[in-house]
């Protein structure tokens, strides 16, 4: 396909394509932006098909050094801010990258203790121009544009492959399931550096659409944006969500052209939908990976009173399918699109093991399909606990048990059983002044389920701990210090 960034200058030399607090750019002025950035850049000996890693925020530079990468050919390692030093040395090395280019404030020598080349972004800007400069013509569907390592929950962190095509059909599945027209903005209020804030600047390119780009999560900022300007789409995480609902005042709604809610990260509570809905703020709850380069399934506000827990339903260029379905119809998920990512860096036969030989994703999450394609996702088929034959889904138990007051968080886990082969287990987060009893959990689970599956120990912990990305590292659990309630 001909480069996107050109082509919208093209197409619609004069529309808004990022918004930022003080200033606006329009396509041609983007671009115009990016291609002398990309030509400062390119005397570092940039070429096409070299690894460049980026460390930054959601500012104004990382995002024109992200674009300006793309325009030299270049394969962009995403690199999380929120990495530990041996996470970030670890990737810095896997990749193999030729430089990184960071922020302004940044310092990738103190971050990983790793002595690695670095480049300023602003820095490059005081260089002079390369005259003999030329931007790709094309970019090509087969040829990788961005590496992201996954967050390393079950073991070494990966990284992801993503190719141009990847990125394209991933906007085509978003804009045929939500109807993408020329008046729509987005909100990019997720990381750059994530699957969910990359994907939205690849939708600006491919829809031709406004991006508002924010900084930091500041929900009265982002609230005065969806309430007094033309922004009609934003993607967040349950929290951020909950925070955005938490700091409306009575009465006030958002803007006329506003549209929906992108969720991603995890089910959305019924009381947290019960408030969206008296406020008029549609949500779409969503499934995806970084492996398919965002989201696969979606779920419509129209059908989420009805389709309560589910992810919704395949977009269009995805199929979608449940393996090694137990009687319950409860099985591993598996993706076939054109968007699932070409392969793991440095590990391409692990990626062939999670490919089926009719080209099949195996996306290591269990769930079912109803009888109308609605897709339930109940876990990481990793952390699925079988008690006696029976299996036990952690997130089925935990969502019952998130519902008490008093508990800011609970995670389920199997543990050894001479009898059982496992039994489940309960680690607790609980507020300062809960009350309450293994005794009372215990009895409260055999109210609302299934007594196999009701944990037979509660545990009392003051925090989880996670990957950079916010996700549960269950591994290292059972080595934590508790308190037995």
């Amino acid at each position: 396909m001909e480069n996107w960034l050109k082509k919208q200058a093209q197409l619609n030399p004069k529309k808004t394509a990022l918004i930022l607090e003080h200033s606006d750019f329009t396509f041609s002025e983007l671009d115009d932006s990016v291609q002398l950035y990309a030509s400062k850049l390119s005397t570092y000996g940039v070429k096409r098909h070299d690894r460049i890693a980026i460390f930054i925020a959601n500012t104004f530079n990382g995002y024109i050094a992200i674009l300006a990468l793309q325009q030299l050919g270049a394969e962009i390692v995403f690199l999380n801010t929120r990495l530990s030093k041996d996470e970030l040395g670890f990737q810095l090395r896997d990749s193999n990258a030729k430089f990184c280019l960071l922020d302004d404030g940044a310092d990738l020598t103190e971050a990983t203790q790793v002595d690695f080349p670095q480049v300023k972004i602003s820095e490059t800007l005081s260089l002079t121009s390369n005259k003999s400069y030329q931007p790709v013509e094309e970019f090509n569907n087969d040829d990788v544009t961005s590496i992201m390592y996954t967050s390393g929950t079950s073991g070494r962190p990966k990284g992801v492959l993503q190719t141009f095509g990847n990125h394209f059909y991933s906007a085509i599945g978003t804009s045929l399931n939500f109807g993408i027209s020329y008046r729509d903005s987005w909100v990019l209020a997720v990381p750059l550096f994530h699957i969910s804030g990359f994907s939205i600047a690849m939708r600006s390119l491919i829809y031709g659409i406004g991006v508002y780009l924010i900084p930091k999560f500041d929900e009265t900022y982002i609230n005065k944006i969806l309430i007094n300007e033309r922004a009609s789409i934003i993607s967040l995480v349950p929290t951020m969500l909950k925070r955005l609902l938490n700091n409306l005042a009575p009465k006030q709604k958002y803007n006329s052209n506003f549209r929906c809610v992108l969720l991603g990260g995890g089910p959305i509570d019924n009381w947290t939908l019960l408030r969206c809905n008296m406020l008029a703020i549609p949500v779409i709850q969503s499934y995806g990976m970084t492996e398919t380069a965002s989201n696969v399934v979606a779920l419509n506000n129209r059908d989420a009173e009805r389709k309560v827990g589910s992810s919704g339903q395949a977009l269009f260029p995805v199929q979608l399918r449940i393996t090694q379905q137990n009687p319950e119809g409860i099985g591993e998920i598996e993706v076939k699109a054109p968007n699932v990512a070409k392969s793991y860096l440095n590990m391409p036969e692990l990626f062939k093991q999670r490919m089926t030989d009719d080209q099949y994703f195996k996306t290591g999450d269990i769930g079912y399909l109803d009888d109308e394609g609605f897709l339930f996702v109940k876990g990481r088929k990793d952390d699925m606990i079988i008690s006696g034959g029976e299996n036990i889904y952690p997130e089925e138990v935990e969502n019952i048990y998130s519902k008490i007051k008093g508990i800011i968080g609970i995670t389920i886990l199997g543990k050894r059983d001479e009898t059982w082969g496992q039994i489940p287990i309960a680690y607790v987060i609980l507020d300062d002044d809960a009350y309450l009893t293994g005794e009372d959990l215990i009895e409260y689970g055999r109210d609302h389920m299934a007594h196999y599956k009701v944990p037979k120990e509660f545990r009392q912990i003051d925090h989880f701990p996670q990957t950079s990305s916010g996700k549960i590292l269950r591994r290292k659990m059972h080595g934590m210090v508790y308190k037995l309630l």
